[in-house]
C-alpha cells in the first residue's frame, strides 16, 4: 500500500511540473481581466475580443473592446499571452470617428509592459469606434497586431440599444 501512495505522489508531482511549463492564459499572471482593468460597469462588446497575431499567425495576446452603458465610454485593453512578465512594447489604441475633424480622435497607451496595455478610455457615445493592439517580443524581432480594420459599434445610444429610433 505504501508503494501505491508513493506512485500517486510521483504522478501528481510530474503532472504539476508539466502544467507549470504551459503558457499562462491572458491576464492570468497579472490577475486582471479586461473588465477589472477598465473598471465597474464595463462589458465586452460583441466581437470585441480579437487575437493579436504576428506574421506567422501565432497569437501573442488579445485586444479587447468594452463599453460602459452608464457613462457612454469605450475602453480598450491589450493583454499578453506571450512574453508575459517581461516588459515588451505593447499598445492599446482606441480611435473615435469624429466628423468635425479630418481624421479620427486617437487615444493610446503605449510602453514596455509586463502583462497588458491600457486601459484606454474615451467617451464615444453615438460615435463609431475602431480599436487595435500590438505586442512585440523582447528586442522587437516579433511584432503582432490585431483589432478591427474598420469602424464599428456605431450609435451606442440608449434609444438605439432598445430598438427605438
Amino acid at each position: 500500500m505504501t508503494g501505491n501512495v508513493i506512485t500517486r505522489l510521483a504522478s501528481a508531482t510530474l503532472l504539476a511540473t508539466a502544467l507549470a511549463g504551459l503558457p499562462a492564459p491572458a491576464g492570468a499572471a497579472s490577475g486582471s481581466t479586461p473588465e477589472q482593468v477598465c473598471g465597474s460597469g464595463f462589458r465586452r462588446v460583441a466581437l470585441g475580443t480579437m487575437p493579436v497575431a504576428d506574421q506567422t499567425n501565432t497569437v501573442r495576446g488579445h485586444v479587447h473592446l468594452l463599453y460602459n452603458a452608464s457613462t457612454g465610454e469605450h475602453c480598450v485593453v491589450t493583454s499578453k499571452s506571450d512574453f508575459v512578465g517581461t516588459p515588451t512594447s505593447t499598445t492599446a489604441t482606441l480611435l473615435v470617428k469624429n466628423i468635425a475633424f479630418a481624421g479620427p480622435l486617437k487615444y493610446e497607451d503605449s510602453g514596455n509592459f509586463k502583462y497588458y496595455a491600457g486601459p484606454v478610455k474615451a467617451n464615444a457615445h453615438g460615435k463609431c469606434v475602431r480599436f487595435q493592439g500590438t505586442i512585440s517580443s523582447p528586442g522587437s524581432a516579433i511584432r503582432a497586431s490585431g483589432g478591427w480594420g474598420s469602424f464599428g459599434d456605431c450609435g451606442r445610444q440608449p434609444n438605439r440599444q432598445r430598438g427605438i429610433r
